[in-house]
């Protein structure tokens, strides 16, 4: 329960809904509780009318409500019992109708209330996700993730709507159908009521199975979604590789797993509610058989009208006493969603605005100051000792082989990671200094792994400056050589691009992607092997086109393949996180047995670009 403290913010957000929420809630109580007083009334008044006991004790009202007391002394005046009884049906009725519009005033305001912390708690998660880092997403499965903001807010949102609400009409039913029971007859009262403390620890023993069930549900319900997560996206590889029983046989182990769990909880709350059901029925029994004993030999001043009033109280409990069950259930189900949401939202993410980082305009000029950096999730030293300085305008191209630290420069560069030692400055400022926002900003990137959203091509390509022209996505399309190809499409750039970029080939992906980068019109532009998918003729128009486009910008280009058409101020060499050769494409090829110059032979020869080992 500490665990749904984190919603008190919510609930003081929302205070006047939620304090107008419990008012009808005890407004619609208060008049469904009087509707029994009226009817011991209309039994007493007819019993007594019939069997001539005298008109003394027509207009008892010992234990009546303030205003049943009022209605009683209004209704008698109009002395036959077919008025007096019509009159009092009309008065229950106009009560009830009383209630159901306080009911829907209670929705109104208790379960809009939910919806709207449901809203602002979507919000906080997907805040949270922005704010994190690339090594929590390494770590965690995106089913997980997608499981945190639907189902876990799901099942919170029903504890702030359902479960107050039940709560509520809960404590106000009780307390008023006891208070009046009590006025009505103690002793009556105390026999109704003694099944009820072994229903209190009934509801103790079952709700500890019920919360540690609903996490163990949670938990296999987090990996049955990962693992069809994984099958969607990953479809056309099963296919590829004919591995559809396996993944069905995997998906099957998981999703056997989370029925196992749903049925040991199912069983529980099979056994709690019918037992819940036995009390109150017990309950009813002792009022008939008690009240009528009572009733029988004169004592207690109990009529028939009390015991009807009683049997009316019992069963009006019995919605309220049962549905501590399904809200006990509720709340240890919302409990255990919220001990996630609050673990993940307390995560502090490791890449973060130091104190006093404020934006700087960036001019291009980098520094790489003995650099050390090592994966900490796989414990892969990237970087050693790593030094380079690079100019304004120098256009920079790195290579190595696989696994050399190519990547990690520009992870390092846009602040996905720090880096363990050393600094990194640019623009004569270290950038854990600056506004990490401001700073990618300001940096075209092309990833290594394209990512394309399910929207338009052009959508896709504006994604990289809001608010840009027709006119600028096109230039840019045209730039990145993908211009053609978009305009050969059906809708040309209001084509729906698939999940992930899965309707078009490599080469148009990773060309939006670059077109994508180019629109931002950034100081540094920084590309990551993102013309491995494109064909030598396309590369080379890219290329030429990307002369004119890097003019004045500091562009590193990251790549395994030697580009012969873009000419680079420099060439850098990396081995195993350090450099192991640098300069112009001349004086590499002129290095004896250097790993440039045999990568620049095999690429002549079409060998290949990865160097063996």
């Amino acid at each position: 329960m500490k665990h749904l403290g984190a919603l008190g913010k919510y609930f003081w957000k929302y205070r006047v809904r939620l304090g107008a929420g419990i008012l009808f809630v005890a407004l619609s109580n208060y008049f469904n509780v009087l509707s029994p007083q009226l009817m011991r009334f209309i039994v007493n008044y007819v019993d007594q009318s019939l069997t001539l006991t005298g008109s003394s004790h027509l207009t008892e009202t010992r234990g009546y409500d303030v205003l049943v007391k009022k209605m009683v002394e209004w209704i008698t005046q109009f002395g036959s019992i077919a008025q007096v009884v019509l009159v009092a049906s009309i008065i229950i009725l106009i009560m009830a109708l009383l209630r159901g519009f306080f009911m829907f005033l209670m929705r109104q305001t208790i379960i809009v209330m939910s919806r709207h912390i449901e809203y602002d708690q979507k919000n906080e998660v997907y805040t949270q996700y922005q704010r994190l880092d690339s090594l929590f997403f390494k770590n965690h499965t995106t089913g997980d993730l997608m499981n945190r903001i639907a189902e876990d807010v799901s099942r919170v949102r029903i504890f702030t709507g359902p479960a107050i609400m039940y709560i509520v009409n809960l404590v106000t039913v009780i307390v008023l159908s006891v208070f009046f029971m009590v006025q009505s007859s103690l002793e009556l009262t105390i026999y109704v009521l003694i099944p009820l403390p072994v229903l209190a620890v009934i509801i103790y023993i079952v709700n500890s199975n019920i919360h540690k069930k609903s996490e163990r549900i949670q938990a296999a319900l987090s990996d049955l979604t990962t693992n069809a997560q994984e099958s969607y996206s990953g479809i056309r590889v099963i296919k590829s590789f004919v591995q559809e029983n396996a993944m069905f046989r995997f998906f099957a182990i998981n999703s056997e797993q989370y029925r196992k769990n749903a049925i040991a909880l199912a069983r529980v709350e099979a056994i709690y509610f019918p037992s819940i059901q036995l009390l109150i029925g017990i309950s009813t029994l002792f009022t008939i058989m008690i009240g009528g004993l009572y009733y029988i030999h004169h004592e207690h001043n109990i009529t028939l009208g009390t015991i009807v009033e009683f049997i009316v109280y019992v069963n009006m409990l019995t919605f309220p006493v049962s549905a501590i069950g399904l809200t006990a259930s509720m709340v240890q189900r919302a409990a255990a969603s919220q001990k996630r949401l609050n673990e993940f939202l307390d995560i502090v993410p490791e890449i973060k605005n130091e104190t006093g980082a404020t934006p700087v305009a960036l001019d291009g000029t980098i520094a790489f100051n003995d650099v050390n950096f090592t994966y900490p999730d796989t414990g892969i030293r990237a970087l050693q000792q790593f030094d380079l300085k690079i100019k304004k305008g120098e256009k920079i191209a790195i290579t190595g082989k696989t696994g050399s630290g190519k990547t990690t420069i520009a992870q390092l560069l846009l602040r996905m990671y720090d880096a363990n030692d050393g600094s990194i400055v640019m623009h004569d400022r270290n950038i854990r200094d600056m506004d990490v926002f401001a700073l990618r900003e300001q940096i075209s990137y092309v990833p290594q792994d394209v990512f394309l959203f399910s929207d338009t091509v052009e959508n896709n390509i504006r994604f990289g400056k809001p608010g840009a022209t027709r006119e600028e996505v096109v230039a840019a399309a045209e730039i990145a050589g993908v211009a053609g190809e978009i305009n050969g499409f059906e809708k040309g750039y209001d084509t729906l691009i698939g999940e992930r970029g899965v309707t078009l080939s490599g080469g148009q992906k990773q060309r939006i992607s670059i077109a994508r980068a180019l629109i931002k019109e950034s100081a540094l532009v920084i590309f990551d092997d993102s013309l491995s998918a494109v064909d030598a003729k396309t590369e080379k128009e890219i290329m030429g086109r990307l002369n004119a486009y890097l003019s004045g910008k500091t562009a590193i280009i990251i790549t395994h393949r030697v580009f012969s058409l873009l000419s680079f101020d420099r060439i850098i060499v990396l081995d195993e996180g350090r450099i192991a050769e640098q300069g112009s494409h001349e004086a590499l090829m002129k290095i004896p047995d250097g790993f440039y110059a045999r990568l620049y032979q095999r690429q002549q020869m079409g060998l290949g670009t990865e160097e063996t080992v």
